[in-house]
């Protein structure tokens, strides 16, 4: 039988984990209104959100909607600050639980992983096959609408396997059911923009990780968030993995890939590259996928357009210019970054 754990709530309602997690909400936000508010009276505010969790008065926030368009256009949900604090005061609790239970291949939103790891770690796959077979295939899978899709009902039971503290369960079902439409017989989906929906997501999707990995037994699966692959030398057999795969997304997770799911050869001459975690990757290099050079291009159009009219200054255009280097360098990408970078003069009242 699983281990399950109770006494949760008393230490997510600690005044100390809420000024951790406080600490953690604010990092590379301070700039932020609402945030500077919060800190006016930082110690009373704690207080009080201690108190309506002590008191089981804590209730979820109103959301504010918005549009994001890169990397795709989707729609991001984002609550006031002091929900957010709740958020990673609950995630600072409950996440050990699951994170020692995670595979070591799930690389989205987990302490030490990441896109880059992701990255090295696929080419190595890829090399690995080339190196023993001489060629290699892989399927490479995206789950369609996944935060929208992800059933109340199935998460619930899923966090119910460890968490066996009710009053903690009756906070995370607030925090599910959030956004659940009045009549809704079968609630799905969960918010992008909170810290807890990642989470929700990774534990959602372990399910799927114990199939391929367990289940399956494929040794070459990874997965960051709803994008996978899994890397073979026989093609057929990808084809079938597929199949089953996609069953028992559907049966145990309600869940479907998208179109752009599908089996191919990775090479240079006959393949083609991996797009996965921002990069295209060969068994022998990588690139930066165009998108991301388009990405930064704008980025680095619009910053030079305010920085001419004093509306940012050189420091804010060095974050974004050392973040996109960061993910860039990851890659071939030496002469690219000299001449993109080179490309844009940053001058006050220049036109």
């Amino acid at each position: 039988m699983a281990k399950t754990y109770n006494n949760l709530y008393p230490e997510i309602y600690s005044f100390e984990n809420l000024h951790a997690a406080y600490l953690r909400a604010r990092r590379g936000k301070r700039d932020r209104i609402e945030v500077q508010r919060f800190e006016l009276d930082l110690e009373g505010n704690l207080i009080q959100l201690q108190n309506e969790l002590i008191w089981g008065e804590y209730r979820t926030g109103a959301y504010r909607k918005f549009i994001v368009t890169e990397p795709k256009e989707r729609i991001v949900a984002a609550l006031p600050f002091r929900d957010r604090v709740v958020q990673h005061a609950i995630v600072g609790v409950i996440e050990p639980i699951w994170e020692r239970r995670f595979i070591a291949d799930s690389y989205a939103c987990r302490p030490g992983k990441g896109t880059h790891k992701g990255a090295d770690r696929a080419q190595a796959m890829l090399r690995k096959v080339k190196r023993e077979h001489g060629h290699v295939f892989v399927l490479k899978a995206d789950i369609s609408k996944f935060f929208y899709s992800i059933d109340h009902c199935a998460i619930k039971e899923l966090v119910r396997r460890r968490i066996a503290c009710k009053r903690t369960l009756s906070l995370i079902d607030n925090i599910i059911d959030s956004t659940a439409t009045q009549g809704d017989l079968r609630p799905v989906g969960l918010p992008i923009g909170n810290l807890t929906s990642q989470l929700f997501a990774n534990i959602y999707l372990h399910e799927l990780d114990e199939f391929v990995k367990h289940g399956l037994r494929e040794k070459l699966y990874m997965r960051y968030m709803d994008d996978f692959c899994v890397v073979h030398h026989d093609k057929d057999h990808l084809h079938r993995v597929r199949a089953l795969i996609e069953q028992f997304l559907w049966q145990r997770l309600r869940l479907k890939t998208n179109a752009k799911t599908q089996v191919f050869p990775v090479g240079v001459r006959h393949g083609r590259a991996m797009d996965f975690l921002g990069y295209r990757i060969w068994t022998t290099h990588r690139r930066i996928r165009k998108s991301s050079i388009s990405r930064i291009s704008r980025t680095l159009r619009k910053m030079r357009r305010l920085y001419s009219q004093g509306k940012v200054s050189m420091e804010k255009i060095g974050e974004s210019v050392k973040s996109w280097i960061a993910h860039a360098s990851h890659a071939e990408s030496y002469g690219l970054r000299k001449k993109l970078l080179g490309s844009f003069a940053f001058v006050r009242g220049a036109q």
